[in-house]
């Protein structure tokens, strides 16, 4: 009872909301599809998330902003740009991506890590940058991954946090040595 009573307390007389970032833009309007991954410190905009939509088998790597308002104008014009941002299916959006207000981004996208996605990008591409534009089609990437697979080391999931022993450590620091990558599962 006690516990129920701090929380309601918290929540409505002191504004504060200890529930996870993507609870709280969930019941304010966030939509997201199915099987979707959010990783640590993204940043779904807190004040307009009802302006977002995300598809189905999206990944946010960590620190992944989007952000559906430009407050840039606030001060001197007195009002804040919002657009909508829409995220297809099948995207991946890689760590420390920032998506500005009224973007699209199709679906089978990846875009790189870093990026400052200023414009929509199409369906069926890879972008990186700032600004974000289009390097390859997603076909072609997966094929030079693919190619890049087949010649490179392969780890198992018995080489993850939690699973790796010092024996595997040192095994897949000798075989990524001389600045090689490798894949795991």
């Amino acid at each position: 009872m006690f516990r129920k009573a701090y929380l309601w307390i918290r929540r409505h007389l002191l504004n504060i909301d200890d529930r996870p970032q993507l609870e709280i833009a969930l019941s304010n309007g966030l939509a997201i599809g199915k099987d979707c991954h959010v990783m640590g410190e993204c940043i779904i905009d807190p004040g307009h998330c009802w302006l977002i939509t995300i598809g189905d088998r999206v990944t946010l790597a960590p620190r992944v902003h989007i952000l559906a308002h430009d407050a840039s104008t606030k001060r001197m014009l007195g009002y804040t740009l919002i657009g909508r941002v829409s995220i297809g299916n099948d995207v991946f959006i890689g760590a420390g991506t920032i998506v500005l207000p009224n973007v699209e981004i199709g679906s089978r996208v990846v875009i790189g890590a870093g990026s400052v996605v200023t414009h929509s990008i199409p369906s069926n591409s890879v972008a990186v940058g700032n600004p974000a534009h289009v390097i390859c089609s997603y076909d072609e990437y997966l094929v030079k991954r693919k190619n890049q697979f087949a010649h490179s080391p392969v780890f198992d999931e018995t080489f993850t946090i939690g699973k790796i022993d010092d024996k595997k450590r040192k095994e897949m620091k000798e075989a990524l040595s001389e600045n090689r990558v490798g894949f795991i599962k």
